[in-house]
């Protein structure tokens, strides 16, 4: 079976995945566990911009700054890490206004839902998680039936 998904996906890099998806549960535990709050990335945000309460500022902060960071410095570790984003900025600025709605109608984002409120089975965590993955495997799918795998 894994031969089937290296094939299929030649790209994958399953062990970073595995790495990195031990790293955001431990940070998710620490967080919930060392300072009581939960690692909800759009909550941190709106702390820190002052529209919500919550951990305090200073947290919210270094939390917030710590992402960005973060990915330089694996990306200095690493010798850089490929991205592609969209070409058109408006495109950009409309996809990050329309997953902050998101997030304020959803009380979430996928890092507080997916990893911290399932991890504490909460069943608004447990629906909101299954919306954001069917809403994103039926995105895929349309995007592949319309731009053909593009």
């Amino acid at each position: 079976m894994f031969d089937w998904f290296l094939q299929t996906f030649p790209q994958a890099q399953p062990l970073h995945g595995l790495a990195g998806g031990v790293l955001i549960g431990l940070a998710g535990a620490v967080m919930l566990l060392g300072a009581g709050r939960i690692a909800g990335i759009s909550g941190m945000a709106a702390r820190v911009t002052g529209l919500g309460a919550g951990a305090p500022w200073s947290l919210a902060a270094l939390f917030i700054l710590g992402l960005p960071a973060g990915a330089l410095i694996v990306a200095a570790a690493l010798g850089g890490i490929p991205a592609r984003f969209p070409s058109s900025l408006a495109l950009l600025a409309l996809a990050g206004l329309v997953t902050g709605i998101g997030t304020r109608l959803g009380s979430g984002c996928t890092s507080g839902h997916g990893v911290c409120g399932l991890s504490r089975l909460s069943p608004r965590s447990i629906l909101a998680t299954l919306t954001f993955m069917a809403t994103g495997m039926l995105t895929v799918a349309l995007l592949n039936a319309v731009a053909g795998g593009q």
